[in-house]
């Protein structure tokens, strides 16, 4: 049964206590750079367990990648997670970027292979890099004693050659050394339990977090999801019809239809949630209160 927004009721003093996450994206330009830190502010005295900053497709945002992490890990006190491709570096590269993360005292790497640069298709491995997510987390293991979190796919990685086939993938980057799994979004908190229920079959024990995109552009997340393979309900469509020159409207159902999942998925017993900002703090932060989270003393920057 799909999720549906209904009565937000507060949720059971029994439950075990929500950690949250956030994943930010590297800045463009200077005004996306003032949104990011305005982002960054707004988000940290809610105690995130950690940050996360990304790699653009075919590892484009790189070098600002690595510029955004060490100015979050100067200038904030929050736990920082950094991602790490194999799109478009040799190990040496890949390697010689790990190494300064250690040396800054970074200690968490999110490894994905990641996405081939546009016109790229099917995926090839660099000739002299590493080849998939797995071969990136065993070399980033023999860096440095890594925290290494790794993407899971509830609804299939869209390149893969079938459900069991990604699940092996997976089990394959978890036996390599990852600790945590941190899923692809998706909308109908079925698709998670049951991949959940396949994982813990497969023999996978580590923690596997929901990703949660709240919906800031309906049109957009549609173009997203189709890339990606997650599937929109047909009553979230309905709920998004006539909205696109209403923002204000938007994510006020925005944030129902996000605090409804998580609640659900809270319900299901889920402890970690881990939430694409896209760079925008308000969604998340209502969301977030919604949940029980609220500002906690000397979290700022």
């Amino acid at each position: 049964m799909s999720v549906r927004p209904g009565p937000l009721l507060p949720i059971a003093k029994s439950v075990p206590p929500l950690a949250v996450s956030f994943e930010f994206f590297p800045p463009k330009t200077d005004k996306m750079q003032q949104a990011l830190w305005d982002c960054v502010g707004r988000l940290a005295p809610l105690a995130p367990r950690f940050v996360s900053v990304t790699y653009g497709a075919g590892g484009t945002t790189r070098e600002r990648t690595h510029e955004t992490v060490s100015r979050v890990a100067h200038e904030t006190k929050l736990n920082l997670a950094a991602h790490l491709t194999c799109i478009g570096a040799s190990r040496d590269e890949v390697d010689s970027v790990a190494r300064r993360y250690w040396d800054e005292g970074i200690r968490h790497i999110v490894a994905l292979r990641g996405d081939a640069p546009e016109g790229e298709v099917p995926y090839r491995p660099h000739p002299a890099g590493y080849a998939y997510a797995a071969d990136l987390v065993r070399g980033l293991k023999r860096i440095g004693d890594f925290e290494i979190s790794v993407g899971a796919y509830p609804e299939v990685h869209p390149e893969a050659a079938s459900a069991q086939a990604d699940l092996d993938n997976l089990k394959r980057k978890i036996d390599a050394g990852a600790s945590r799994a941190i899923t692809q979004y998706f909308f109908d908190v079925d698709v998670f339990f049951r991949f959940r229920d396949r994982a813990r079959a497969a023999g996978i024990t580590v923690p596997i977090v929901p990703g949660i995109l709240p919906v800031t552009n309906f049109t957009q997340v549609c173009k997203f999801s189709a890339a990606c393979g997650a599937g929109i309900p047909g009553w979230m469509a309905e709920l998004f019809t006539g909205l696109d020159n209403d923002p204000g409207t938007r994510r006020l159902v925005a944030a129902t239809v996000a605090a409804e999942l998580c609640r659900a998925l809270v319900a299901g017993g889920v402890t970690e949630l881990h939430f694409y900002t896209l760079n925008q703090a308000d969604l998340t932060f209502a969301i977030c209160h919604i949940l029980g989270i609220r500002p906690q003393h000397g979290m700022n920057r």
